[in-house]
């Protein structure tokens, strides 16, 4: 019987291209081909940031992509890459996100809505302070098939 691949990739694959082993449990509920393929931009985030790598932040979005981290509202990838460098040499240095599904919408063929829970472990934590706990909201487009890249993130403090 011929196996077909989601239109948006497969996640192992999309991971692998990176240089990022898959993690199965991260994926909780969501165990369509589909689904997982979106969510690996959030393991491609997590992964860009416990590396403090500001370039492959940054590439993970579109040219005109934005981000919202606390107040800062960043928009384009460049503009995203001078402020992650800024932040991964000073302020988020050492730090890292963590982070897990809460859902999952394809809102048409080619664009995804995710929503997670997690937040930021600063440099030396060792559990998800209440103040730095958040809920994300992703937009993902797909350009081809396991090329996925962040059209918006914006994170949202759950307490204060």
């Amino acid at each position: 019987m011929p196996t077909t691949t989601s239109p948006w990739g497969k996640a192992p694959d999309i991971l692998a291209a990176a240089g990022i082993d898959d993690d199965p449990s991260f994926y909780g509920d969501f165990t369509g081909e589909a689904e997982r393929a979106a969510l690996t931009v959030p393991l491609l985030v997590k992964a860009a940031w416990a590396a403090n790598d500001a370039d492959a932040f940054a590439e993970i979005f579109t040219e005109n992509g934005s981000e919202l981290i606390g107040d800062d509202q960043i928009n384009g990838r460049e503009q995203i890459r001078s402020y992650m460098t800024e932040g991964f040499a000073g302020v988020f240095r050492g730090s890292q996100v963590i982070g897990w599904p809460l859902h999952v919408a394809f809102l048409d063929d080619e664009v995804a809505l995710l929503v997670t829970g997690g937040g930021v472990l600063m440099a030396g934590d060792t559990a998800l302070a209440p103040e730095r706990e958040l809920r994300s909201t992703w937009v993902i487009v797909k350009e081809a098939a396991g090329r996925l890249r962040l059209v918006s993130h914006q994170s949202s403090p759950i307490r204060g």
